[in-house]
């Protein structure tokens, strides 16, 4: 059975610098489950990792995706499957790292994605609505029959708030229903899932330091130069964290101090989100930083020991 350990949890916990000491340590290369790195020219806002900081270790599935194409579960599937054969094919251990979980389950549970039809009618009504009501009026629609996916789901993820509706619209049954029966599939890998973790303020005051550093490296900039690259504010790349509130200060709806707050909010709701996602899940090892003196050389001895299991 293939190999594979995956490396998640919350925005700014310290996956980054951990999944490479272990990927040296164990001959692993990195496949990247983040789904706003994929997008060229998005650097700061994103925390891509540099090649010097790559310290020799490839990576696969970052900054190749132009910003103006949409990135979704069913590419991400497809392409990690693709380098997971391509990394074992060389000898080398896939280490999945990234915070998006959903994309993380799609893979390792091999989640079957069909569509029930072809027919995208009702998608498009529910498209056109979002546009003219408002994705916030939709997302309580979808609170009313599947209140389940709305708490997991944000309001402004109008793709799968509109996905989640259409689902219930085709099957009659929820879509947390549908992923939660396909989480009772067996696993075609034989994987580990850690789930670092730090107590909340700690977590907290890295976020908040990490977009003060976005700031001084010029998130600004990055934002204005995308806009002027024409790329629709709509695009799925332009909804990541830190740019659509740099888009309303552009636009003139607040000052940059009320934007640099967005960004730091949004984020640490984000972290809480990532947080509960892995809570509800029963195939994850949990890390808890803090118990380690947040010693890296620690948490990586205490995850090498419990992969040589």
């Amino acid at each position: 059975m293939q190999k594979l350990i995956i490396i998640t949890g919350p925005t700014a916990v310290g996956k980054t610098k951990l999944s490479i000491n272990l990927a040296k340590e164990i001959g692993g290369e990195i496949i990247s489950a983040d789904s706003m790195q994929v997008y060229k020219y998005m650097n700061i806002g994103t925390d891509k990792i540099t090649p010097e900081k790559m310290a020799g270790v490839p990576h696969h599935l970052i900054d190749f995706l132009d910003p103006k194409e949409d990135f979704n579960v069913f590419l991400f599937q497809k392409m990690v499957k693709e380098a997971i054969e391509d990394i074992s094919s060389r000898g080398k251990i896939p280490i999945i790292v990234g915070g998006t979980g959903f994309y993380i389950q799609a893979v390792i549970y091999d989640i079957d994605f069909t569509e029930t039809d072809e027919d995208d009618s009702y998608r498009k009504e529910l498209e056109e609505r979002a546009r003219t009501e408002g994705v916030h009026v939709l997302h309580e629609e979808l609170r009313a029959v599947d209140s389940e996916s709305a708490e997991a789901i944000h309001e402004n993820n109008s793709k799968r708030v509109i996905r989640a509706l259409e689902y219930y619209k085709k099957t009659g049954k929820p879509i947390s229903r549908h992923n939660s029966e396909q989480h009772e599939r067996t696993s075609p890998y034989d994987f580990k899932c850690f789930v670092l973790t730090d107590d909340r303020n700690t977590l907290y005051s890295r976020i908040d330091k990490r977009v003060d550093q976005m700031i001084e490296e010029g998130l600004e900039e990055e934002v204005r130069k995308l806009l002027e690259m024409n790329i629709p504010k709509t695009a799925t790349s332009m909804q990541g964290l830190g740019y659509r509130e740099m888009i309303g200060y552009l636009e003139g709806e607040y000052d940059l101090d009320r934007a640099i707050y967005l960004i730091k909010r949004n984020t640490r709701h984000f972290a809480k989100r990532q947080l509960t996602w892995y809570r509800n899940r029963d195939d994850s090892i949990w890390i808890d930083k803090s118990l380690f003196d947040r010693d890296d050389d620690k948490v990586l001895k205490e995850i090498l020991r419990i992969y040589e299991q």
